[in-house]
Protein backbone atom coordinates (compact mmCIF):
# COMPACT_ATOMS: atom_id res chain seq x y z
CA UNK A 1 0.00 0.00 0.00
CA UNK A 2 2.91 2.53 0.76
CA UNK A 3 4.50 1.73 -2.02
CA UNK A 4 1.03 2.37 -4.44
CA UNK A 5 1.13 6.00 -2.36
CA UNK A 6 5.00 6.36 -3.77
CA UNK A 7 4.29 5.66 -7.37
CA UNK A 8 0.92 7.57 -7.03
CA UNK A 9 3.30 10.80 -5.58
CA UNK A 10 5.92 10.34 -8.17
CA UNK A 11 6.28 13.38 -10.15
CA UNK A 12 6.05 12.91 -14.08
CA UNK A 13 8.16 14.31 -16.99
CA UNK A 14 5.64 16.94 -17.30
CA UNK A 15 6.15 18.10 -13.39
CA UNK A 16 9.55 18.21 -14.05
CA UNK A 17 9.89 20.38 -16.70
CA UNK A 18 7.24 22.45 -15.75
CA UNK A 19 8.96 22.73 -12.05
CA UNK A 20 12.51 22.93 -13.00
CA UNK A 21 11.21 26.25 -15.56
CA UNK A 22 9.67 27.33 -12.67
CA UNK A 23 12.41 27.62 -9.92
CA UNK A 24 14.64 28.44 -12.87
CA UNK A 25 12.35 31.97 -13.17
CA UNK A 26 12.66 32.26 -9.24
CA UNK A 27 16.49 32.14 -9.44
CA UNK A 28 16.22 34.79 -12.19
CA UNK A 29 14.36 36.94 -10.04
CA UNK A 30 16.97 36.65 -7.17
CA UNK A 31 20.18 36.43 -8.58
CA UNK A 32 19.52 38.57 -12.22
CA UNK A 33 21.69 41.74 -11.08
CA UNK A 34 24.54 39.04 -10.33
CA UNK A 35 24.10 37.69 -13.52
CA UNK A 36 24.16 41.33 -15.10
CA UNK A 37 27.81 41.96 -12.76
CA UNK A 38 29.09 38.95 -14.29
CA UNK A 39 28.47 40.00 -17.99
CA UNK A 40 29.81 43.06 -17.37
CA UNK A 41 33.04 41.94 -16.22
CA UNK A 42 33.22 38.92 -18.95
CA UNK A 43 32.60 41.63 -21.97
CA UNK A 44 34.37 44.63 -20.50
CA UNK A 45 37.61 45.42 -22.46
CA UNK A 46 36.41 43.06 -25.63
CA UNK A 47 35.57 46.40 -27.79
CA UNK A 48 38.84 48.17 -27.21
CA UNK A 49 41.59 47.86 -25.30
CA UNK A 50 42.04 50.07 -21.70
CA UNK A 51 44.70 52.58 -22.22
CA UNK A 52 48.00 51.61 -20.55
CA UNK A 53 47.95 52.08 -17.03
CA UNK A 54 44.18 52.64 -16.79
CA UNK A 55 42.30 50.66 -14.51
CA UNK A 56 39.14 48.89 -15.30
CA UNK A 57 35.77 50.20 -14.97
CA UNK A 58 34.36 47.34 -13.17
CA UNK A 59 36.48 45.41 -10.61
CA UNK A 60 34.69 42.51 -8.74
CA UNK A 61 30.87 42.11 -7.95
CA UNK A 62 30.22 45.20 -5.75
CA UNK A 63 32.83 47.24 -7.88
CA UNK A 64 30.74 46.17 -10.84
CA UNK A 65 26.91 46.91 -9.24
CA UNK A 66 27.65 50.09 -7.92
CA UNK A 67 29.17 51.68 -10.32
CA UNK A 68 25.73 50.50 -12.70
CA UNK A 69 23.34 51.87 -10.05
CA UNK A 70 25.10 54.71 -9.77
CA UNK A 71 25.65 55.37 -13.71
CA UNK A 72 22.81 54.17 -15.21
CA UNK A 73 20.09 53.55 -12.03
CA UNK A 74 18.98 50.33 -10.84
CA UNK A 75 16.98 49.08 -13.44
CA UNK A 76 19.33 48.68 -15.55
CA UNK A 77 20.76 45.82 -13.35
CA UNK A 78 17.42 43.98 -14.51
CA UNK A 79 17.94 45.13 -17.99
CA UNK A 80 16.76 41.76 -20.41
CA UNK A 81 14.98 40.00 -17.19
CA UNK A 82 12.07 39.23 -19.56
CA UNK A 83 14.54 37.50 -21.83
CA UNK A 84 16.20 35.73 -18.97
CA UNK A 85 12.92 34.34 -17.89
CA UNK A 86 12.11 33.28 -21.17
CA UNK A 87 15.61 31.74 -21.23
CA UNK A 88 14.80 29.82 -17.90
CA UNK A 89 11.56 28.07 -18.97
CA UNK A 90 13.00 26.97 -22.11
CA UNK A 91 16.64 26.08 -20.72
CA UNK A 92 16.36 25.23 -17.50
CA UNK A 93 12.87 22.89 -17.92
CA UNK A 94 14.64 20.73 -20.79
CA UNK A 95 18.55 20.66 -18.76
CA UNK A 96 17.25 19.61 -15.42
CA UNK A 97 13.64 18.73 -16.14
CA UNK A 98 14.34 15.76 -18.49
CA UNK A 99 18.08 14.87 -17.00
CA UNK A 100 16.10 11.76 -14.84
CA UNK A 101 14.28 10.37 -17.76
CA UNK A 102 17.74 10.42 -19.81
CA UNK A 103 19.80 8.79 -16.91
CA UNK A 104 17.24 5.90 -16.90
CA UNK A 105 16.98 5.68 -20.62
CA UNK A 106 20.80 5.30 -20.88
CA UNK A 107 20.43 3.10 -17.85
CA UNK A 108 18.02 1.05 -19.60
CA UNK A 109 16.12 0.92 -16.27
CA UNK A 110 19.10 0.21 -14.02
CA UNK A 111 18.54 2.14 -9.91
CA UNK A 112 22.04 2.39 -9.45
CA UNK A 113 23.55 4.18 -12.49
CA UNK A 114 27.45 4.92 -13.53
CA UNK A 115 29.42 7.91 -13.70
CA UNK A 116 29.48 7.40 -17.59
CA UNK A 117 25.65 7.44 -17.69
CA UNK A 118 25.30 10.35 -15.46
CA UNK A 119 27.81 12.68 -17.70
CA UNK A 120 26.31 11.69 -20.76
CA UNK A 121 22.30 12.09 -19.39
CA UNK A 122 23.79 15.55 -18.21
CA UNK A 123 25.86 16.11 -21.59
CA UNK A 124 22.32 15.27 -23.79
CA UNK A 125 19.76 17.29 -21.98
CA UNK A 126 22.74 20.37 -21.82
CA UNK A 127 23.18 20.43 -25.46
CA UNK A 128 18.92 19.65 -26.08
CA UNK A 129 18.35 22.60 -23.89
CA UNK A 130 20.96 24.68 -25.58
CA UNK A 131 19.60 24.13 -28.92
CA UNK A 132 15.94 25.05 -28.01
CA UNK A 133 17.06 28.19 -26.28
CA UNK A 134 19.62 30.06 -27.73
CA UNK A 135 17.57 32.47 -29.04
CA UNK A 136 16.63 33.93 -25.80
CA UNK A 137 20.07 33.85 -24.19
CA UNK A 138 21.38 35.71 -27.56
CA UNK A 139 18.64 38.46 -26.34
CA UNK A 140 19.68 38.04 -22.95
CA UNK A 141 23.41 38.95 -23.16
CA UNK A 142 22.71 41.70 -25.56
CA UNK A 143 20.39 43.30 -23.47
CA UNK A 144 22.59 42.81 -20.17
CA UNK A 145 25.62 43.50 -22.28
CA UNK A 146 24.75 47.20 -23.18
CA UNK A 147 25.88 50.39 -20.96
CA UNK A 148 23.45 53.24 -20.81
CA UNK A 149 25.29 56.93 -20.44
CA UNK A 150 23.59 59.16 -21.87
CA UNK A 151 26.83 61.64 -22.05
CA UNK A 152 28.03 59.49 -24.44
CA UNK A 153 25.05 59.12 -26.72
CA UNK A 154 23.98 56.06 -26.07
CA UNK A 155 20.65 54.68 -27.84
CA UNK A 156 18.51 51.87 -27.20
CA UNK A 157 19.39 49.15 -29.83
CA UNK A 158 16.14 47.50 -29.19
CA UNK A 159 12.88 48.57 -27.55
CA UNK A 160 11.74 45.80 -25.95
CA UNK A 161 12.52 41.71 -25.80
CA UNK A 162 10.50 40.91 -28.89
CA UNK A 163 11.77 43.57 -30.82
CA UNK A 164 15.36 42.13 -30.21
CA UNK A 165 14.56 38.89 -31.74
CA UNK A 166 12.97 40.70 -34.65
CA UNK A 167 15.31 42.93 -35.06
CA UNK A 168 17.98 40.57 -34.91
CA UNK A 169 16.44 37.86 -36.88
CA UNK A 170 15.57 40.59 -39.78
CA UNK A 171 19.27 42.21 -39.61
CA UNK A 172 21.25 39.24 -39.03
CA UNK A 173 19.35 36.32 -40.50
CA UNK A 174 17.60 33.49 -38.22
CA UNK A 175 21.61 32.07 -37.43
CA UNK A 176 22.12 35.54 -35.55
CA UNK A 177 19.37 34.05 -32.64
CA UNK A 178 21.64 31.36 -33.14
CA UNK A 179 25.04 32.62 -32.60
CA UNK A 180 27.81 31.08 -30.79
CA UNK A 181 25.09 27.68 -30.25
CA UNK A 182 28.26 25.40 -30.45
CA UNK A 183 30.24 27.09 -28.04
CA UNK A 184 27.51 27.09 -25.89
CA UNK A 185 26.76 23.02 -26.20
CA UNK A 186 30.23 22.61 -24.88
CA UNK A 187 29.77 25.25 -21.98
CA UNK A 188 26.49 23.21 -21.19
CA UNK A 189 28.26 19.60 -21.60
CA UNK A 190 30.84 21.38 -18.82
CA UNK A 191 28.20 22.78 -16.54
CA UNK A 192 25.74 20.22 -16.77
CA UNK A 193 28.33 17.32 -16.22
CA UNK A 194 29.68 19.12 -13.42
CA UNK A 195 26.58 20.55 -11.86
CA UNK A 196 23.74 17.97 -12.02
CA UNK A 197 26.10 15.02 -11.40
CA UNK A 198 27.90 16.36 -8.73
CA UNK A 199 24.67 17.13 -7.06
CA UNK A 200 23.58 13.82 -7.88
CA UNK A 201 26.42 12.05 -6.19
CA UNK A 202 26.43 14.51 -2.95
CA UNK A 203 23.04 14.32 -2.62
CA UNK A 204 22.94 10.32 -2.59
CA UNK A 205 26.62 10.61 -0.44
CA UNK A 206 24.68 12.68 2.37
CA UNK A 207 21.74 10.39 2.14
CA UNK A 208 24.25 7.03 2.36
CA UNK A 209 25.85 8.94 5.37
CA UNK A 210 23.14 9.88 6.62
CA UNK A 211 24.04 13.07 7.72
CA UNK A 212 20.53 14.41 6.53
CA UNK A 213 17.31 13.31 5.21
CA UNK A 214 15.76 13.56 1.80
CA UNK A 215 14.56 16.71 2.48
CA UNK A 216 15.34 20.61 1.15
CA UNK A 217 18.12 21.34 3.70
CA UNK A 218 19.36 18.52 1.74
CA UNK A 219 18.90 19.44 -1.51
CA UNK A 220 20.00 23.56 -0.69
CA UNK A 221 23.32 21.75 0.64
CA UNK A 222 24.23 19.38 -2.42
CA UNK A 223 23.30 22.30 -4.64
CA UNK A 224 24.80 24.90 -3.17
CA UNK A 225 27.94 22.21 -3.05
CA UNK A 226 27.58 21.61 -6.66
CA UNK A 227 27.09 25.29 -7.96
CA UNK A 228 30.20 26.46 -6.95
CA UNK A 229 32.12 23.39 -8.23
CA UNK A 230 30.72 24.41 -11.91
CA UNK A 231 31.51 28.26 -11.55
CA UNK A 232 35.24 26.90 -10.87
CA UNK A 233 35.20 24.24 -13.96
CA UNK A 234 33.01 26.25 -16.59
CA UNK A 235 34.62 29.84 -15.40
CA UNK A 236 36.72 29.90 -18.48
CA UNK A 237 34.23 29.04 -21.29
CA UNK A 238 31.67 30.96 -19.08
CA UNK A 239 33.31 34.24 -20.72
CA UNK A 240 33.28 33.27 -24.03
CA UNK A 241 29.13 32.39 -23.87
CA UNK A 242 29.05 36.47 -22.75
CA UNK A 243 31.42 37.26 -24.92
CA UNK A 244 30.24 35.91 -28.54
CA UNK A 245 26.49 36.64 -28.76
CA UNK A 246 27.60 40.40 -28.50
CA UNK A 247 27.67 42.24 -31.64
CA UNK A 248 30.69 45.08 -31.92
CA UNK A 249 32.58 43.21 -28.84
CA UNK A 250 33.96 40.19 -30.56
CA UNK A 251 37.01 41.15 -32.85
CA UNK A 252 39.35 37.69 -32.18
CA UNK A 253 39.58 35.49 -35.15
CA UNK A 254 40.59 33.34 -33.14
CA UNK A 255 38.33 31.45 -30.29
CA UNK A 256 41.37 29.66 -28.24
CA UNK A 257 43.62 33.67 -28.55
CA UNK A 258 40.29 35.16 -26.73
CA UNK A 259 40.52 32.65 -24.02
CA UNK A 260 43.97 33.83 -22.84
CA UNK A 261 42.98 37.04 -23.49
CA UNK A 262 39.72 37.31 -21.34
CA UNK A 263 41.62 36.84 -18.22
CA UNK A 264 38.84 35.11 -17.34
CA UNK A 265 40.58 34.48 -13.79
CA UNK A 266 40.53 37.83 -12.92
CA UNK A 267 36.63 38.11 -13.44
CA UNK A 268 36.20 35.13 -11.63
CA UNK A 269 34.87 36.66 -8.99
CA UNK A 270 31.56 38.08 -10.12
CA UNK A 271 31.07 34.31 -11.61
CA UNK A 272 31.32 32.82 -8.11
CA UNK A 273 28.57 34.75 -7.20
CA UNK A 274 26.00 33.29 -9.77
CA UNK A 275 26.65 29.92 -8.28
CA UNK A 276 23.80 31.17 -5.82
CA UNK A 277 21.49 30.66 -9.11
CA UNK A 278 22.78 27.12 -9.42
CA UNK A 279 21.70 26.23 -5.84
CA UNK A 280 17.99 27.69 -6.29
CA UNK A 281 17.50 25.98 -9.55
CA UNK A 282 18.80 22.82 -8.70
CA UNK A 283 17.65 22.63 -5.22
Amino acid sequence: MAAGRTSDLAPTVAVKIFSAGSAGCVADLVTFPLDTAKVRLQVQGESKALPKGQKAKFRGVFGTIIPIVRNEGPRNLYNGLLAGLHRQMCFSSVRIGLYDTMKQLYAHGSENPGLGTRLLAGSTTGAMAVAFAQPTDVVKVRFQAQIRQPENGFVKRYSGTIDAYRTIARDEGLRGLWKGCLLNITRNAIVNCSELVTYDIIKEQILMSKLMTDNVPCHFTAAFAAGFCTTIVASPVDVLHAVVPSPGILEHSDVCQLRADSESCGKISAVLGVSVQDCLTAG
